[in-house]
């Protein structure tokens, strides 16, 4: 099996690259890469993502052919894609972050900026917060309701389906913090960085 994390320069990816390996103990091969031909063929691909709504927007489409041949992978052809952080949010019709920028559309909805309630709330939400599973999702296969999660954002995605939410965490509001969509997966919390709960999220994707 291949797996490929499409490498776009959106930030230090570093940490999601060591976890599926851990994860993987080198049985599947983990790779990290741009190249049009690889993602293509792979089984499996993870679409991270660190910085503003646009500046991953700006990343991918700036390599040549990239954003074609996600939507080839993921929406033409059905193979099972995980998005984290911006990765997920970056599946929105549109995003608010910096400018009103479009993003992939492979799920309808838009990215805001969370309300932080004139400050009571503060941006970025920043640490370990508990998700609430609200439908059997395939990758939290023997995932306790309720387990802490590690976020980092101050923007959330809000999708016009609600049927495609599979978990939500509670800061200023109910935050979309996961969402399934036949084979299109995506957290907005860090799995990489969510210990063994989050490892575990990895393992499940992977043997979709």
């Amino acid at each position: 099996m291949n797996v490929t994390i499409v490498d776009y320069k959106s930030g230090n990816i570093s940490s999601v690259i060591n976890s599926f390996k851990e994860v993987t103990k080198d049985k599947v091969n983990v790779e990290v890469t741009s190249d049009l031909s690889k993602i293509k063929s792979s089984d499996k691909v993870v679409l991270p993502g660190q910085g503003s709504f646009k500046s991953c927007v700006d990343a991918l489409s700036n390599i040549n052919g990239l954003v074609d041949t996600l939507n080839d992978f993921a929406i033409t052809n059905k193979k099972p894609l995980l998005g984290i952080c911006v990765g997920l949010q970056m599946f929105a019709d549109i995003g608010y972050e910096e400018t009103e920028t479009k993003g992939l559309g492979w799920i309808s909805g838009k990215v805001s900026k969370i309300d932080s309630k004139n400050g009571e709330y503060k941006l970025p939400h920043i640490g370990w917060n508990q998700i609430n599973i609200v439908k059997d999702s395939k990758i939290f296969k023997n995932i306790d309701n309720n387990s802490h999660m590690y976020f980092v954002h101050s923007y959330e995605f809000v999708p016009e389906d609600k049927n495609v939410i599979s978990a939500t965490t509670d800061y200023s509001s109910n935050i979309v913090c996961s969402v399934e969509k036949e084979n299109i997966f995506g957290t907005q919390f860090h799995p990489e960085k969510s210990d063994k709960m989050g490892l575990k999220i990895i393992d499940n994707f992977i043997k979709i």
